[in-house]
């Protein structure tokens, strides 16, 4: 199927910036790009259309860039709680998605759309996960994603106190035994018995030699 030309209406990441004209897949132009106003169909009359349009679009577009600016520095260090279940080895039942972040953000006091957290795969283990929020096609912010099976944990997790598995001391009765004295004497004692017998040869071979 032959792409679709259209003209961008924004930046779109990867894609290019405002009045480029750029190709894309029918499916993403038709699903995504023109629904979501981010792009018209690359026309002459659209071409015509957004050149007279454009000192308007790019005005708009700053004063977007600006409030989305003032939003970013609130949410900065921004930390959203999950909670999910878990196994022991720290593997969710389940995932996290964008839209489960969406909520989060937005339950925090900043109303975003899931289409706007730019998670490239669902989150499927505990812990702290760093995700990017798109508040503007030129501004993103850092949210934090706090996974835990319940509030206290989240806590111990964001104070750096979470948990690995805990190492446990052998039993005493698996330890390992001093071997017994009684094993470990008679080589120390030998070489003090053979230093008394050569003596005693010595003193008997002396008596011997002045008798």
């Amino acid at each position: 199927m032959s792409a679709t030309q259209v003209i961008l209406l924004e930046r779109v990441e990867s894609l290019g910036q405002m009045g480029d004209v750029v190709r894309v897949k029918p499916g993403f132009a038709r699903n995504f790009l023109l629904p979501q106003k981010k792009a018209m169909r690359a026309t002459k009359e659209n071409l015509a259309v957004f050149e007279k349009q454009r000192a308007q679009l790019e005005a708009q577009n700053l004063a977007r860039k600006g409030e989305a600016g003032k939003v970013a520095e609130k949410m900065a260090g921004l930390v959203v709680v999950v909670i999910r279940q878990a196994g022991e080895t720290g593997q969710l039942y389940g995932s996290v998605s964008n839209r489960d972040i969406a909520e989060a953000v937005t339950a925090a006091g900043f109303t975003v759309d899931r289409r706007q957290v730019l998670l490239l795969q669902p989150i499927k283990a505990l812990g702290i996960h760093a995700t990017r929020v798109s508040l503007h096609p030129e501004v993103d912010v850092e949210v934090k994603v706090n996974v835990a099976q319940s509030e206290d944990e989240a806590k111990a997790q964001a104070e750096g106190k979470a948990q690995a598995a805990p190492v446990e001391a052998a039993p005493a009765e698996e330890a390992p035994e001093a071997a017994p004295a009684a094993e470990t004497a008679p080589a120390e004692a030998a070489p003090a018995e053979d230093a008394a017998a050569r003596k005693a040869r010595k003193s008997k071979a002396r008596k011997d030699e002045e008798g």
